[in-house]
């Protein structure tokens, strides 16, 4: 059986987890792992049986490696993505794909030109309720999409305590991106114009200088528009780490997508929670779900010669709509989304 050998960058909680989900699939071989920390690779190393770098330029030196995963923090990806492509390799990169427009045309440029494959990873498009949501919305049950609502609010143990880079990014890049995905995936329509508001206080008297909530509304070429919420101050006593809910209204219908409670609520002693179990989750020692499913749905991506799921081209609408929202914070003005360049257009099959 012909296998996909994989190096990793970027070893913090979702580099881990590429580790583990690819180690475990007998579509895929980890040959290789790299981050900046030496204690991380080492741990790695240890427990998986590769190969470790500190410097990934290092680990594209091997002649051995099909495909490289971009696991890095939100503002890092350029590079990695740019250097592994050029070396030959497909890439996996999590979200979001870039933070500037001009670096995700830069990459789809390099992506077709070198004939390697992009996939973002933004696996919510696997979960089957968003699913569901799209197969609706095509199939024409709720009419014509005119207003879209996605909220996705994190406790504060997230932005002060499990990153350690939330001063880099912001509650938009890191949460409200899968949410953009998919109301442009479901609307298919492209985003023209955004104007957003946001708050500096609770962070940034913690020493961390970043929003502590973030509001967008975008407008779509068809004339639907959609608000995107996002933040990451709720107190640690939330039941849920994140609170997720999504609404699409149309011309003939509705679609309510609530994930703030995943079909299971525990209360104990210490207190009442309701488990995150629909993106990843250890079933029977393997991990199950959307993350998973999306992480295989690269590789058959690879050994079939298809287009992936999400391409470089869906993950640079989501920079553009991003990148928009945030000169809006800045100038406090509607700002236009850039737009897809003439030359990206013709050859969409890659990137």
């Amino acid at each position: 059986m012909e296998r996909v050998r994989i190096g990793v960058i970027g070893l913090g909680t979702m580099g881990r987890h590429y580790v583990k989900i690819y180690s475990d699939h007998p579509l895929a071989e980890v040959a290789a792992v790299c981050a900046l920390q030496e204690k991380q690779v080492d741990e790695i190393r240890a427990l998986f049986k590769v190969d470790g770098y500190t410097d990934y330029r290092r680990m594209l030196d091997r002649n051995d490696l099909d495909a490289v995963v971009v696991a890095t923090p939100d503002d890092s990806h350029f590079d990695p993505v740019r250097d592994s492509l050029e070396s030959g390799r497909h890439v996996l990169v999590e979200k979001p794909f870039t933070t500037h427009t001009s670096e995700a045309d830069t990459l789809i440029r390099i992506s077709q030109r070198v004939g390697k494959t992009i996939q973002v990873a933004f696996n919510h498009r696997w979960l089957p309720s968003y699913h569901q949501a799209k197969v609706s919305i095509a199939g024409g049950e709720i009419g014509t999409p005119l207003m879209g609502y996605a909220r996705k609010n994190d406790t504060i143990f997230v932005s002060t305590e499990h990153l350690k880079w939330a001063d880099k990014t912001t509650s938009a890049w890191f949460l409200s991106s899968h949410d953009i995905d998919l109301i442009c995936w479901w609307f298919a329509s492209e985003p023209v114009e955004a104007r957003a508001w946001g708050r500096k206080e609770v962070l940034i008297a913690r020493g961390i200088p970043t929003y502590d909530v973030i509001q967008g509304q975008v407008k779509f070429a068809s004339g639907a528009f959609a608000t995107f919420e996002s933040g990451w101050i709720y107190p640690n006593t939330f039941p849920s780490i994140v609170d997720s809910f999504m609404e699409v209204i149309g011309t003939a219908g509705h679609i309510h997508l609530d994930r703030k409670c995943e079909s299971i609520e525990i209360s104990t002693q210490e207190k009442y929670s309701y488990p995150k179990v629909f993106l990843n989750n250890e079933i029977f020692g393997r991990m199950r779900g959307a993350f998973p499913s999306c992480l295989e749905d690269f590789l058959y991506a690879i050994l079939n010669g298809t287009v992936p799921h999400v391409t470089g081209i869906d993950g640079r609408q989501v920079t553009a709509v991003l990148e928009a929202i945030h000169r809006s914070l800045e100038t406090g003005k509607t700002e236009p989304i850039a737009q897809l360049p003439a030359d990206l257009q013709t050859n969409p099959a890659q990137g």
